[in-house]
């Protein structure tokens, strides 16, 4: 069972910058998807982007041009740099991993979790 710990959040003022990194621990083998997924108090889980094992990439229409994410394969880590952030990027920001068929768009295609990490950005 791959059990995804995320590191990073903290709080920034807006247009600032912080960078999330996710390590996939008691995973046998390397994750075909890793993903990073988003909650605001009151709304739905809405995924932000993911990376596959070719290092394919998607993201959301909200975050494109703002936010990358890359991975390492060798570590099973995947990381989100961030820039350019507003605050309505804040959020809890999940870690999540995937096997083949992981849709950015359907939350339950990815099968681990992380706890979450907090991302505050202020005005």
């Amino acid at each position: 069972q791959v059990q995804p710990v995320e590191s990073g959040g903290g709080s920034v003022q807006a247009g600032g910058s912080l960078t999330l990194s996710c390590a996939a621990s008691g995973s046998t083998g390397r994750p075909y998807c890793m993903a990073w997924f988003r909650q605001a108090p009151g709304k739905e889980r809405d995924g932000v982007a993911v990376i596959d094992i070719y290092k394919r990439t998607a993201y959301a229409d909200s975050v494109k041009g703002r936010f990358t994410i890359s991975r390492d394969n060798a570590a099973n880590t995947v990381h989100l740099q961030m820039n350019s952030l507003k605050p309505e990027d804040t959020a809890m920001y999940y870690c999540a991993t995937g096997s083949y068929g992981c849709d950015l768009l359907r939350a339950p295609t990815f099968t681990g979790w992380g706890q979450g990490t907090q991302v505050t950005v202020s005005s």
